[in-house]
Order: structure tokens, then C-alpha cells, then sequence
């Protein structure tokens, strides 16, 4: 999920949710720095609208960082973490290699320790930033429950957890319900993928790859998947190559669903919404209604970011204390 965002910058417009957030053993607050650093939030919001100014990649990037954190070990920043020597890091798992604007974070968190040292953790810094993306791509906003400490563990091998864009509907369900997130979880979170960018080797197994005699998936829609062979050729594969998530990769809507029961999802993974009953009903009401996605959206991107992990505040996100 790489990013992209221009339209919305332009005049976002805030859709406020506010839920009732209940986290077994969780200590997360929505006014936990409410005395201890007040001002956090609007630092984390102006670092990210600065970089957003200069890189209408960023959203979906950080978007992705979040996501890719908190199926780890929790939503720990540990996806932040640097390698060290033969021991890698997270963010240089294969999965996680596309990742970027790390620098973010890194100028958000230096503009809170200058206001208050040693007391905001890079993972609430991480979901801070990752709300100020969608609601900057003219999403929905929302309270982030805040509280959440950093890991001292990040481990490239790891990265076999995270779900995979070739999954089919049965490990999708398994991925997210061994994280506490439910079926619905699954089909609002994939709503993501209306920000930003995918690489041609994200989705090369239905256009080349696949068992037809076309070797084309056939729940694509022909054209699309003409356009994307084109994009993608079978041989003379540029690794940088790739296809914008939807037609309005920019913006945060719900572009993605519409275009799913079109037959034009990216992922194999975005097509398994539509292979169970469930699932597909979700994908139909939240193209149907924007607004239920964007209730939905906050609902489940709360739950997901209270999952718990880590245990100190680092000074610097890149390393541990």
C-alpha cells in the first residue's frame, strides 16, 4: 500500500467519529497526555502536513507503517526499528521492503521531545499520524486512544505474519482473528487500499501467473486486466512499475469497494472479500454508503491499533533505549 494524495489536500473535508473505546488490560487513554504533553497531537498533525505538502505519497505510506506495526507484536513501533548487523529489523522483511517515509515519524517525534522529552512513545506518535493521513485525504477523523509503548523486538522473520495480497479468504479470517479482529475488521481495514500504489509483483499472479489457459484471472474484469498486463508485461518486469490502488488513489473514499464488485481489485486478497457471503454483503453496503465506511473505518482501525505491545518510550524510534 504505498500512497499517493493531492485532491483532498485541497480542502479535507473532517468527518469527527467519536466511539467508546473498551480494551481489555489496556491502559490507552484518549487524554493521556493530557497534562504530561498537551500539545503532541498538533505537532504530529503539522509534521505530517508539511510532508504531505512535499509527497502525496505519504498518507498511504504511513497508513501502511501503521498497519504493518500493530500485527507484529502489537502496535509497538517496532516496524520503526533499524537493523543491526546480521539482526533484521521489521522493515527489512520482504513484506515490509516498500515501506517508507520512516522520516516522518523520525521529525514528528523530534518536534514532540523538544516539547516534552522521554514522554510521548513512537507507536502513539505512529497512530497519531496515521489518523492526520486519512483524515488529510479527505477521510473520516477520530480521537486516537493514546498509551502505547515501544517494543524492544523487531525481527525480519516475522514479517510471515502480516497478511499477504495473494491470500484467499480462509487465511484472511485467520490472520485477522488471531489478532482479536473480527470478519468485518477484515473487509473495513482493506478499505485502505484506496490510498496509494501497488507494484506489478503484488498482483502479477492474476494477470500471468494464473491457472487459466489466458493465464488471467477470470473474476477480473477483461479490460482492467488487459491494462494491467500492459502495465506489467510478463517479461522485461521493471521492479518499479505498478498500478495506482483505484482511480482516486488520492483520496480517501470508498472508491475501492465500487470498483471490487467491478472486477477491478488489485490483490487476490481483494477479491476473497467477495468468496464468502459475509464478507461480499460488507463490500456491497460500504460501496453503497460512504459514511458506513467511514463509521466503520474508525471503529475498526481503533481496535486494531489497541492491540498491546511494547514496554518503554524511546528516544529515538529507529533504535531502542
Amino acid at each position: 500500500m504505498k500512497a499517493a494524495m493531492s485532491t483532498s489536500l485541497v480542502a479535507p473535508l473532517l468527518i469527527f467519529f467519536t466511539i467508546s473505546l473498551v480494551v481489555s488490560g489496556s491502559a490507552l487513554s484518549i487524554d493521556y497526555y493530557a497534562e504530561t504533553c498537551p500539545d503532541a497531537e498538533l505537532a504530529v498533525t503539522e509534521v505530517v502536513k508539511e510532508a504531505i505538502a512535499n509527497d502525496d505519497t505519504v498518507p498511504a505510506a504511513l497508513l501502511r507503517l501503521h498497519f504493518h506495526d500493530c500485527f507484529i507484536r502489537g502496535c509497538d513501533a517496532s516496524v520503526l526499528l533499524k537493523s543491526r548487523g546480521r539482526d533484521k529489523a521489521e522493515k527489512d522483511g520482504p513484506p515490509n521492503e516498500s515501506l517508507h517515509a520512516f522520516y516522518v515519524i523520525d521529525h514528528a517525534k523530534k518536534a514532540v521531545e523538544k516539547m516534552c522529552p522521554g514522554v510521548v512513545s513512537c507507536a502513539d506518535i505512529l497512530a497519531l499520524a496515521a489518523r492526520d493521513s486519512v483524515a488529510l485525504s479527505g477521510g473520516p477523523t477520530w480521537e486516537v486512544p493514546k498509551g502505547r509503548r515501544d517494543g524492544r523486538v523487531s525481527r525480519a522473520n516475522e514479517t510471515n505474519q502480516l497478511p499477504a495480497p495473494t491470500f484467499n479468504f480462509t487465511q484472511l479470517k485467520q490472520s485477522f482473528s488471531q489478532r482479536g479482529l473480527s470478519t468485518k475488521d477484515l473487509v473495513v481495514l482493506s478499505g485502505g487500499h484506496t490510498l496509494g500504489f501497488a507494484h506489478c509483483s503484488s498482483f502479477q499472479n492474476r494477470i500471468h501467473d494464473f491457472d487459466t489457459a489466458s493465464d488471467v484471472d477470470p473474476t477480473l474484469d477483461p479490460s482492467f486486466a488487459a491494462r494491467l498486463q500492459e502495465i506489467c508485461p510478463a517479461q522485461n518486469r521493471v521492479k518499479s512499475a505498478g498500478s495506482a490502488m483505484d482511480t482516486t488513489s488520492t483520496a480517501f473514499d470508498n472508491t475501492y469497494y465500487k470498483l471490487l464488485l467491478q472486477g477491478q481489485g488489485l490483490f487476490s486478497s481483494d477479491e476473497a472479500l467477495l468468496t464468502h457471503p459475509k464478507t461480499a454483503g460488507f463490500v456491497s453496503q460500504f460501496a453503497s454508503s460512504q459514511e458506513e465506511f467511514f463509521e466503520a473505518f474508525v471503529k475498526s482501525i481503533v481496535r486494531m491499533g489497541s492491540l498491546e505491545g511494547g514496554e518503554e518510550v524511546r528516544q529515538n524510534c529507529r533504535v531502542i533505549n
